[in-house]
């Protein structure tokens, strides 16, 4: 059996389109999940259902090579979409600002390569399709429901708009950056705005803290660690005359070294308690760790960087980007497990009148563009990695 190559990439974007005009949050992405199992089965891909709406399916089962995975996410973001498209989100308030849609595609694409090539595998190739990506801890469901047993291997991609199409970074070590959540309330007495040595003001101490907690980065960290402290949510509303007696300060943590975790961690609540110490006031802080860095391991992001630029070209990685980024993936689990590499790949251009079309708005915006032009190198890297490179 032989494929038309462009015929393919002509139904991958359709595949894209539908994805993208379907959209499901984290953890409801059942259609999505009916949609790709149905796609595997025209393809003859046996899969099993991994973590509820994710899937496995492996290619070549018993081929005695490497046992290598390929990861996709499956999940929307709650963003009203502003692009205009033609295929736009069709359900309102969701939509796929983050490319998914795209990964997902991407990975329809290969496997059907892949399928058509299943005897000249060298090694078992598990297709991952995780829901769940954005905040919901899919990565982490998807290994306790067994979806790297066997495996030897793992490597996943996200879209960067920041970077030109035609580029991607796959470094050794870390390439995105570990994150967290602080919530903290500020309990104080409340009373008259005209009176306010009768009061212990709340809001006061948290005007305070919110600097504090500034300079956790500047002044507890060593100045070559890679770390934000960024308080992010301050709700003290009261009337004009009133001095409130509680304040909600919240926040975001990012960490590329997982060694500055637990520091960073215990700063914060350092100072949250001295802070509302000094201004006569009560604290109580709750941290929640999300996702940890994603730590490339040297031998699979080796491969990866070769893959890459292979398809790409040999100064593809040549690009302006400091890493890690400070945005965070849940592919990190599944490199605490198993060795694995993640890359990021560029799809930024402007094409057409007035620079209309431009696939430069960045992740998680309501105009953010998934360039369908990429769809082509990546199907092709994957199906490279996998050991049957398209020809």
């Amino acid at each position: 059996m032989t494929l038309d190559w462009q015929a393919h990439l002509t139904e991958t974007q359709a595949t894209r389109h539908w994805l993208h005009q379907h959209p499901e949050l984290t953890w409801q992405e059942a259609g999505t999940a009916r949609y790709v199992r149905a796609r595997l089965d025209e393809l003859g891909i046996r899969w099993r259902p991994c973590a509820e709406h994710g899937c496995v399916a492996t290619l070549a089962p018993s081929a005695k090579g490497q046992h290598i995975a390929l990861r996709t996410d499956m999940d929307a973001l709650p963003i009203t979409e502003a692009t205009g498209l033609d295929f736009a989100s069709k359900t309102e308030g969701i939509m796929h600002a983050c490319g998914h849609d795209g990964h997902m595609a991407a990975l329809l694409g290969a496997a059907k390569w892949l399928k058509t090539h299943e005897a000249a595998l060298p090694g078992p190739v598990s297709l991952v399709f995780q829901p769940a990506e954005e905040g919901g801890h899919g990565a982490k469901a998807m290994i306790d429901d067994g979806a790297l047993d066997g495996v030897d291997a793992i490597y996943g991609w996200h879209n960067w708009p920041a970077l030109p199409l035609g580029t991607a970074v796959c470094p050794e070590g870390p390439v995105m950056s570990g994150n967290g959540t602080f919530h903290i309330t500020l309990k104080g007495r409340g009373g008259h705005a005209s009176q306010p040595e009768s009061t212990s003001d709340a809001l006061l101490a948290a005007s305070a803290l919110t600097l504090n907690l500034q300079q956790i980065v500047s002044r507890r960290l060593p100045p070559q660690v890679a770390a934000v402290v960024s308080v992010t949510s301050l709700d003290a509303q009261n009337a004009l005359t009133v001095i409130g007696d509680r304040v909600r300060l919240e926040g975001s943590i990012r960490f590329a070294d997982p060694a500055f975790q637990t520091p960073i961690n215990e700063a914060i609540d350092a100072i949250a308690h001295g802070t509302a110490q000094t201004y006569g006031v009560t604290a109580q802080v709750e941290i929640r760790p999300r996702y940890g860095p994603t730590l490339n391991h040297a031998k699979p992001s080796a491969l990866y960087r070769e893959a890459l630029q292979a398809e790409l070209g040999s100064e593809s990685d040549q690009v302006d980007l400091r890493l890690p980024l400070m945005a965070s993936e849940d592919f990190s689990y599944y490199l605490n497990q198993i060795p694995g590499a993640f890359a990021l790949v560029g799809m930024a251009e402007s094409s057409g009148k007035n620079n209309q079309a431009w696939y430069g708005e960045p992740c998680h915006s309501p105009n953010y563009q998934f360039n369908d032009r990429v769809l082509d190198s990546v199907m092709r890297v994957f199906c490279r990695l996998a050991g049957v490179p398209v020809v």
